[in-house]
């Protein structure tokens, strides 16, 4: 479980979030809507650690993420894994290294014991031998798989995934979704998934989060988000060609 309570956070005189509370459940999809600028990538690169919040707290099971306190920051973040919206993979750096980096970052494993990783998580992903092949070698969306094989390389409890499926074809947009979809009930990770497609919150969404100014609009589940009476959201689902 995550528990934000009363996140703020400013960019100068700007205030991006405005004191946002919500728990997102364990071992399920939390989804966060919101258009372009609601501030839901700045919510989940604060829920991170990636961003200082100016005022309220982020706890991972009663854990405050403590910006002040390294060491406990360190071992919380060990816990999370993050698929970025451009995959975020190391261009120079092969499949096998890209996956390798958290492991030589933050384990004590040889090098035997990493490799034996790698290739499993490659395979969880379905992407068996392609550990020598560099990003500009492989399709968006296997480079999007390679991503989630290293957010999950270090046996992670939390996943954060900022738009899975941008810049991605229908079809294999619901490849990714099927994977995030599969992992998070295989390892019981509590998943947080920032998206603009609705596809993907009808198809695996579990608890829904509608981010509108900076703020916590509504919250509920997908069997509830159409008849949620809510003119901001009602708008957002019709401008998304949700009927």
């Amino acid at each position: 479980m995550i528990e934000l309570k009363d996140v703020v956070k400013s960019f100068g005189e700007k205030k991006v979030l405005k004191g946002i509370s919500t728990i997102f459940d364990a071992g399920k999809i939390n989804l966060v809507i919101g258009s372009s600028g609601s501030g839901k990538s700045v919510l989940m690169r604060s829920m991170v650690g990636l961003m200082n919040i100016d005022s309220g707290s982020i706890a991972y099971n009663n854990r405050v993420l403590d910006y002040n306190d390294y060491m406990a920051t360190k071992e919380i973040r060990r816990d999370i894994g993050m698929l970025f919206q451009g995959s975020a993979l190391f261009n120079s750096s092969s499949v096998q290294d890209n996956i390798d980096f958290p492991l030589k970052m933050f384990t004590q494993m040889s090098k035997e014991e990493r490799l034996e990783r790698v290739n499993f998580c490659l395979q969880r992903v379905h992407l068996e031998n392609i550990n020598h092949k560099f990003p500009s070698e492989i399709s968006g969306g296997m480079k999007k798989r390679v991503g989630i094989a290293r957010a999950i390389a270090l046996d992670i409890k939390y996943l954060f995934c900022d738009e899975p499926n941008s810049g991605l074809d229908p079809i294999t947009s619901r490849v990714i979704d099927d994977l995030i979809l599969e992992i998070t009930e295989d390892f019981n990770m509590t998943t947080v998934i920032n998206t603009h497609d609705m596809k993907t919150v009808f198809d695996i969404g579990d608890k829904i989060i509608f981010i509108y100014d900076g703020q916590k609009w509504w919250e509920g589940t997908k069997s509830e988000v159409r008849k949620s009476g809510v003119k901001e959201l009602q708008e957002f689902l019709k401008a998304s060609y949700i009927e």
